[in-house]
């Protein structure tokens, strides 16, 4: 959440010449609901099962870049699909670059804010540690880790697409 992957994912598509997708707009999409709604009128635990089904239909196609939601690597199960039918990338930020990219979002159902808290810094890099402490031990199994810290999304595209080439994937022939 926050790390960029809606922004990275289709310009990293684009390059690669693959297609593009995100699964929480494919989810909100085929449920007619925003997830925050989702969350607030069927529960997290809903949510997930959507989650997962939605990956599990998309890990048959091939010559994707899927932009997951924050929590979907942190599921066994979900990982497990990942790591069989795909090439993971984590872009990791420390809680500074997220509180910088998330302070005034109000959309995220996981940051626990909605659009008539007022949070503070404290409350919101809080939260945003929680996760990373709850997330990362998954997020660390990526095949690619980049540091997103004080770089452009324009350079880290291009280290992920050398990394990618590296690895023979969606190098265009």
């Amino acid at each position: 959440m926050g790390a960029g992957k809606s922004t990275i994912g289709p310009i990293l598509a684009n390059t690669i010449g693959w297609n593009f997708f995100d699964l929480d707009q494919l989810i909100e999409k085929k449920h007619n609901k925003k997830v925050r709604d989702i969350f607030e009128q069927e529960g997290e635990s809903s949510f997930r099962k959507y989650e997962s089904e939605t990956l599990l239909e998309l890990s048959n196609q091939n010559n994707l870049v899927v932009a997951l939601g924050g929590g979907t690597m942190a599921s066994d199960d979900n990982l497990k699909v990942l790591k069989k039918t795909g090439t993971t990338i984590y872009l990791k930020a420390n809680t500074e670059s997220f509180y910088k990219r998330l302070r005034y979002k109000r959309d995220r159902p996981n940051l626990g804010v909605n659009e008539s808290d007022d949070f503070s810094k404290e409350k919101l890099t809080n939260r945003i540690d929680q996760l990373l402490a709850k997330r990362s031990q998954y997020y660390e199994q990526a095949d690619i880790v980049i540091e997103t810290d004080n770089y452009s999304v324009g350079k880290t595209v291009d280290k992920i697409v050398k990394l990618l080439g590296k690895m023979n994937i969606g190098v265009k022939k």
